[in-house]
């Protein structure tokens, strides 16, 4: 079975035998077609084929055997490499095993030998050091390194070791040596930077570098007046220097900065606060809150530099090393400031008055009795004579809420965040007893001793006074509650406590104005009641000769409207919101019931119920000062009624039916109409039948 490909190759084969075979080719061809003879050539050379096929099978053969003889040898061979191999990495451990034994002894040894030799590095740099010390001692700088300039790194290197040694020597012994050796440091120092300027100056970057790592480890800074702006200038000068002469220009930076902060800026913190915080300890307050406020500033400033990858962190834990100790104790010299200029605020105030406080709730026999007479209007006593004085002042306030206000915005700055709200709380409460507690409440206690009882005569009621005051002032404090301590706690749970303890503040203060409020508003109406008891006579309405009377509001009616125009005024000035017609109304439910109830008293004649009516007409024009529905609607009816005393008798039934009237009870109707002299003489009972 032949492939298509082998049959072509075969024909073309035997079609060339063929062809050269004589007698073999076509039988158009130079000589006749011969098939024996091409047959036989066809035998013979097939059987040269056949020969050879045998003589290749047998080289075939030969090969065959000649190449398994081969990979017999070759896999020998491996097999002896491998064994070799294996001896050879036995070998390999055991030598390493041995070099890492030799390793470990001689890193022992150099250990040891580093152990003995660093000593005595240590003892020879303490013996060359002492030597120097002795040339500072003697007061001769004998030595080559501090008088040959081209030994100036070598000198600074020593000098800075000194310079350390000498800070730990005490002063009263070497203070002539700690001098010579820190004059010195600021000579070599002084040097560097001259030679550092003159290697900018010729634009040697390498010399600069040179002297830049030698003055690395001095600690000095140029500085002027102002260190915080002087430190911002210098960084900003030599920032691009930085950049241009070092190959870490960020820890240059860095050192630099940390220099500043840890050196000078620190020196100049404590020299400020030191000095006044026992001897003023609100410039003390003062001075740290712009301290820190401008240090803090300084950082923002110098966050623009490249400090590394973490400059935030890196300058806040140089403010902290600053600060830490002075905010630590913060809050409790805050507070014990603020207690102490309250008190002496308040105090003052009181001196200027000439009056000595009075210990309120020290239980005291005259103190039940005031409390007593506070609640029940019992007359237990005269009233305090304040000689109309509220013991409220603005200014007190207002320098209170001042003090205040400057800690609240201290504590904002100073207090770590996680206390702020806490401090913050706790100027609250001192806030609270001074302003609230020990002013406020103080002045409503006194104006409530000062309310004169209900029977007292041409009463001087200052209490209203009081509330106007009070009212100016839990604004204010409002205010400030508002926008600088709920900023403050806003998003913390004290906020909760905080809204609490406000609202208990104001309505213990508002359960104090209630109660002045109501006793004041009984004073006015026994004022109103003395001006009718005096002033009022029975003949007002009973005039013995009726043809002569001029139909006109009595003297009483008139005096008491102009009183109650006069109280309706102060309360309109001393109340605000809501309260003014609130107090007004219980001031016009009480003047009416006073006016009804005066009504009462007496008997009229057709003629005196005339001049009723005049009065009551007045007492209504005083209603609409008020400018409440109800006091008005009240008098509206009581005039009303006093038509009962001068209506003809057959027209009472119709005039108790009419709109005004319709909706009394009839007893309060019959009452009225008792009070008509001819009462009995028409009987007019009848009519209510």
């Amino acid at each position: 079975n032949f492939s298509t490909p082998q049959k072509n190759r075969t024909n073309e084969y035997i079609e060339r035998l063929a062809w050269r075979t004589p007698g073999g080719g076509s039988k158009g061809g130079a000589e006749a077609f011969d098939p024996k003879r091409l047959l036989e050539e066809f035998e013979n050379h097939i059987e040269e084929l056949k020969h050879l096929d045998e003589k290749i099978q047998r080289r075939v053969e030969k090969l065959e055997h000649q190449c398994h003889r081969e990979a017999k040898e070759f896999a020998h061979k491996v097999q002896d490499l491998q064994r070799s191999n294996q001896v050879a990495f036995q070998h390999f451990q055991e030598l390493d095993e041995h070099i890492s034994y030799v390793a470990t002894k001689v890193c022992h040894l150099g250990d040891q030998l580093e152990g003995v030799n660093t000593p005595r590095q240590r003892a020879v740099e303490a013996q060359r050091l002492m030597t120097y010390f002795n040339e500072f001692l003697d007061g001769e700088l004998r030595s080559d390194v501090f008088n040959n300039p081209e030994k100036i790194k070598e000198a600074a290197d020593i000098i800075q070791k000194l310079h350390l040694i000498a800070q730990e020597l005490p002063f009263d012994r070497f203070a002539d040596v700690k001098a010579k050796i820190a004059s010195k440091y600021h000579d070599l120092e002084r040097q560097l930077i001259q030679e550092f300027t003159a290697a900018q100056r010729r634009g040697e970057i390498g010399r600069m570098r040179e002297v830049a790592a030698v003055l690395l480890h001095f600690k000095g800074a140029y500085m002027r007046s102002d260190v915080f702006e002087d430190t911002a200038l210098l960084c900003q000068r030599v920032n691009k220097q930085v950049g241009e002469v070092f190959q870490s220009p960020e820890t240059v930076m860095a050192k630099l900065i940390q220099n500043i902060f840890e050196n000078k800026l620190q020196a100049h913190v404590k020299e400020k606060l030191d000095e006044t915080r026992h001897s003023d300890v609100e410039q003390y307050l003062k001075n740290l809150y712009d301290l820190y406020t401008r240090t803090t500033a300084l950082a923002s400033k110098l966050t623009e530099f490249n400090l590394g990858s973490d400059k935030h962190t890196f300058l806040s834990k140089l403010i902290k090393n600053i600060f830490s100790t002075y905010l630590e104790s913060y809050i409790e010299m805050e507070k014990d400031y603020l207690r102490t200029r309250s008190a002496l605020i308040l105090q003052r105030y009181y001196d200027s008055k000439n009056h000595q406080k009075r210990p309120l709730g020290g239980g005291s026999i005259q103190e039940l009795k005031e409390r007593i007479r506070q609640r029940t209007n019992l007359p237990l006593g005269p009233s305090i004579d304040t000689h109309g004085e509220t013991f409220l002042s603005q200014e007190v306030v207002v320098n209170l809420l001042q003090e205040t206000r400057h800690a609240f915005e201290r504590c904002n700055r100073l207090s770590d965040p996680s206390d702020l709200p806490k401090n913050a709380f706790s100027i609250f409460l001192l806030l609270v007893e001074h302003l609230c507690v020990d002013h406020i409440d103080y002045a409503l206690e006194i104006g409530l001793s000062a309310i004169p009882s209900a029977d007292a005569k041409n009463a001087n009621l200052y209490f209203l006074d009081v509330v106007q005051q009070a009212n100016t002032i839990f604004h204010l404090f409002d205010k400030q509650f508002n926008d600088h301590l709920m900023p403050l706690i806003s998003s913390s749970p004290k906020l909760t406590e905080c809204l609490h303890k406000k609202k208990e503040v104001i309505e213990q203060m508002e359960v104090k104005l209630d109660t002045g409020i109501d006793r004041t508003l009984n004073c006015m109406v026994g004022q109103m009641k003395h001006i009718l008891a005096t002033e009022q006579k029975k003949t007002d309405f009973r005039p013995e000769d009726e043809n002569n009377v001029m139909i006109q509001c009595t003297a009483a009616c008139s005096k008491v409207c102009v009183y109650v125009s006069r109280q309706v005024e102060r309360v309109r000035k001393s109340m605000d919101g809501k309260n003014v017609d609130t107090v007004l109304t219980e001031l016009g439910v009480r003047f009416h019931r006073l006016i009804h109830e005066h009504l009462q008293q007496y008997i009229y004649s057709s003629m005196g119920g005339m001049l009723a009516i005049c009065d009551v007409a007045e007492y209504r024009k005083s209603a609409k000062d008020f400018r409440v529905p109800l006091v008005l609607q009240l008098f509206d009816t009581l005039h009303a009624l006093c038509n009962l005393l001068v209506v003809a008798p057959d027209n009472l039934k119709q005039v108790c039916s009419g709109e005004q009237l319709t909706n009394l009870d009839r007893n309060l109707l019959h009452a009225f109409v008792q009070l008509r002299v001819d009462y009995r003489q028409a009987r007019l009972g009848r009519h209510f039948s």
